[in-house]
């Protein structure tokens, strides 16, 4: 079979290959695909050139949370050198088949902040993905520092994140907030010792309208790097 226009490469930006059909997807109002969360993340990611932060691909995040292999599992994520990260972006997405690339039906956040050694779920939709959000957790915390690090890491479910106004911008609300996390990273606003961490700037800064124009901002993106080919 051969391939059609949606299928067409318009774009390789680092690791990620876009095609036309995310275009289409930025375009219209449909659910985000991974291959734009991936392509987002790497672009923050070299905007902000910081070593110890680290925005994972939504493909390795979906492998902690699924990985049926323990043992495995450990040679996956120590290359990572999530160590030396004092603060580490994870999207989650609800798809539990692992033979389904792709899948899954809604999108969240699970943010690490070393100072402060929480974990922290931001989802848009009212919680939907804590259990597979605190599946990831207890994968992943043990990799994260000593075992008193990893006794002591918090899991906090955030009662108060943006909500989103329809059923298809779940990805978008992963984009905006993770854009917003690592701007309160770089900036003055970040002190030592906070309960507050990101959240102010979270709540001030994701926004329904901003969330509807961050769609728009990622199109412009990839189309700006497109005329740059």
């Amino acid at each position: 079979m051969g391939k059609t226009a949606a299928d067409e490469k318009i774009l390789s930006y680092n690791d990620v290959v876009l095609r036309q059909i995310d275009l289409d997807i930025l375009s219209g109002p449909y659910y985000l695909n991974d291959r734009i969360i991936e392509f987002y993340f790497s672009y923050l990611s070299s905007c902000h050139e910081l070593c110890d932060v680290f925005l994972v691909p939504p493909s390795i995040a979906f492998w902690i949370i699924n990985s049926p292999d323990v043992e495995g599992l450990k040679d996956f994520v120590e290359p990572l050198k999530l160590l030396e990260k004092e603060l580490v972006i994870f999207p989650v997405n609800d798809n539990v088949d692992v033979s389904l690339a792709g899948g899954g039906n809604h999108w969240s956040l699970l943010a690490y902040e070393r100072n402060a050694n929480v974990f922290v779920h931001h989802d848009s939709n009212h919680g939907m993905n804590g259990m597979q959000a605190r599946k990831l957790f207890r994968a992943i915390v043990g990799y994260i520092g000593d075992s008193d690090v990893a006794s002591n890491a918090k899991y906090v479910e955030c009662t108060d994140s943006p909500l989103q106004m329809n059923g298809y911008d779940c990805g978008v609300y992963v984009t905006a907030i993770g854009r917003a996390i690592c701007s309160w990273y770089k900036s003055s606003e970040k002190k030592n010792n906070t309960q507050d961490l990101w959240f102010s700037a979270v709540k001030e800064q994701v926004t329904p309208s901003a969330v509807t124009e961050m769609r728009m901002e990622i199109l412009r993106l990839i189309r700006s790097l497109m005329e740059k080919k």
